[in-house]
């Protein structure tokens, strides 16, 4: 069996597997943020917390948006991370794990975008890379 290098671009197949893997992703960081904003008293970190989810809603419905324009199916699974997130009593340390999700999140689009060949689906994966940054930046920033 040969392997592809990085670069070689991503099959239907694959880049279907790819996107389904991160709307799994994107539904569980949905839930920790709803949730957590939901547990949480009015503050400026709930309305980063809610904005985090608003952004996981976006991307969600983008990733199946690309999906049904593959003419693949949308999984309607929720990644294990949402359950392992929601036992971590501590909001704190909760946003800490939820950005180590956002960081896992752009790790994959890094090495997917240069792979997707569809010009659309590759300029909405990188507004989604952009936007997780931008939250990995904001909940880091919550500690200056």
């Amino acid at each position: 069996m040969s392997i592809l290098p990085a670069s070689a671009p991503a099959s239907r197949d694959e880049l279907l597997a790819a996107l389904n893997e991160l709307l799994e992703a994107e539904r569980a960081g949905a839930r920790v943020a709803m949730e957590t904003a939901r547990d949480m008293p009015p503050s400026a970190l709930t309305t980063l917390v809610q904005d985090i989810h608003r952004d996981e809603v976006r991307w969600c419905s983008m990733l199946m948006r690309s999906i049904k324009a593959l003419e693949g199916a949308s999984s309607s699974t929720t990644g294990a991370f949402w359950g392992k997130a929601m036992t971590i009593a501590d909001v704190d340390q909760r946003l800490s794990f939820l950005n180590r999700g956002q960081a896992w999140v752009v790790r994959r689009l890094e090495a997917l975008i240069p792979r997707v060949q569809d010009l659309q689906v590759q300029s909405d994966l990188a507004q989604m890379l952009e936007a997780h940054r931008t939250n990995i930046e904001r909940v880091d920033a919550r500690h200056d």
